[in-house]
């Protein structure tokens, strides 16, 4: 079976986004004070980011049932390795904006791979309005600690795709 690393590895960034996404969708905790239009306007995206991402790849358990095909061996295996290099970046007790970090890998991974693939996720993700997304959590903000827990999760995610771009199955 020939296996596209592209693909692969496109799959395990989508999967570990979700899953950020999951984890952090139903948090109430306000760790920063930005206006009630911006909160909603990041949900939204979220949201939106979220049924896209589910409508691309496969629901959890198909990874979990299908963990011999190697295939999905590869796909876990990176999404371990962006697991584990993300965790390296931040620093613990550090702030967090899960939002961020998300389209920040999102937006670096798609924007470092050539459109050479006709594929739903390169055809969906390189056309996303991220740009938009970055103007309304970055400049269109006043709160200096929210701004900067917000580049540094754009540094964080230009690393990781650095690394992550380089890296190869074992």
């Amino acid at each position: 079976m020939i296996i596209n690393p592209t693909l692969v590895k496109t799959e395990a960034l989508l999967l570990y986004c979700r899953d950020l996404i999951d984890s952090y969708k139903d948090k109430k905790d306000d760790l920063f004070d930005i206006d009630k239009q911006s909160k909603e306007y990041i949900n939204k995206h979220t949201i939106e980011l979220l049924s896209s991402i589910n409508r691309t790849i496969q629901p959890t358990d198909y990874y979990t049932r299908n963990v011999k095909v190697t295939r999905i061996a590869y796909i876990i295996k990176s999404y371990q390795y962006i697991d584990k290099t993300i965790s390296k970046a931040l620093k613990k007790g550090d702030q967090f904006n899960p939002a961020m970090l998300c389209f920040s890998l999102l937006c670096s991974w798609f924007a470092e791979k050539e459109l050479n693939h006709i594929t739903k996720e390169y055809l969906y993700f390189t056309i996303y309005p991220y740009g938009e997304i970055y103007d309304k959590i970055l400049f269109n903000n006043k709160d200096i600690k929210y701004r900067a827990v917000n580049l540094a999760m754009i540094d964080i995610a230009e690393n990781t795709i650095l690394k992550y771009n380089n890296y190869k199955f074992k």
